[in-house]
């Protein structure tokens, strides 16, 4: 039997229960016949003002993907896609696939993860950008620099420059403005970097990050747009999707 609504692909997402953004940014890129299907991982909505609030954020999120993930296989989905990005790279560059196994150990070898270390690299190759500096705009504190550098360097790619909006606690990321959103894409873009890069699922970019790369003449990939248009493109979805940038209307 095929599901009702979900007859082209079921998609399994875990995202914080403190993220606003992720949900209805993924429900907005959704194709005809494919759906979402939210397992949330319980955490508080800490304080994050100090690089020590935002290691405890981190680590608090951890803890909960597993449960949320052996929640969300029950309603049988394709896939599972990791809706939080700083999980997938922090502390190692590989974390992601590190999250992977984990999973897979736990729940059998054919679960498939979807998670932003993974899909941010083959989201800026698709545009083109194979190599070079490219810039990062995320909602964190100064201490997930470091991690992203390592990440970023990991791919292949340098870290030509980077803004952290310093939000200050897990919910208020999704309080970010709009206007702060464009008036940090354009400042990394008058840098020259070779793109941009959004990191934190929590923060709205997509629909920003469309415009911006149009006005500011240079890819600016946002982590929720990569990490659902990875998730479609990997499992056969090739429908193209208006008004967030060139990777889903594209490629």
């Amino acid at each position: 039997m095929t599901d009702a609504l979900g007859f082209r692909l079921k998609l399994g997402v875990v995202t914080p229960s403190v993220n606003t953004i992720v949900q209805p940014e993924y429900d907005d890129m959704r194709p005809h016949g494919v759906t979402n299907h939210i397992g949330r991982i319980h955490i508080p909505d800490r304080v994050t003002t100090t690089d020590d609030d935002f290691e405890h954020l981190v680590r608090d999120i951890d803890r909960g993907v597993d449960d949320a993930v052996e929640r969300v296989l029950t309603c049988r989905p394709d896939c599972v896609v990791l809706g939080v990005s700083i999980e997938s790279v922090y502390g190692d560059p590989k974390a992601g696939e590190a999250i992977q196994q984990r999973l897979r150990d736990k729940f059998g070898d054919d679960l498939r993860l979807v998670h932003a270390g993974e899909a941010i690299p083959t989201a800026l190759r698709a545009v083109g950008v194979d190599d070079g500096p490219i810039a990062l705009l995320t909602p964190y504190q100064p201490v997930s620099e470091a991690h992203l550098k390592t990440f970023v360097e990991a791919c292949g790619y340098q870290l030509h420059d980077a803004i952290h909006l310093r939000a200050p606690s897990a919910v208020g990321i999704a309080h970010i403005t709009r206007d702060t959103v464009e008036r940090g894409f354009a400042d990394l873009a008058a840098t020259r970097p070779r793109a941009i890069v959004q990191f934190g699922a929590n923060m709205c970019a997509g629909r920003i990050a469309a415009e911006a790369e149009q006005r500011l003449g240079l890819p600016v990939i946002a982590v929720n747009t990569a990490t659902y248009w990875h998730a479609l493109r990997s499992n056969g979805i090739t429908d193209r999707v208006e008004g967030y940038g060139q990777l889903l209307e594209r490629h």
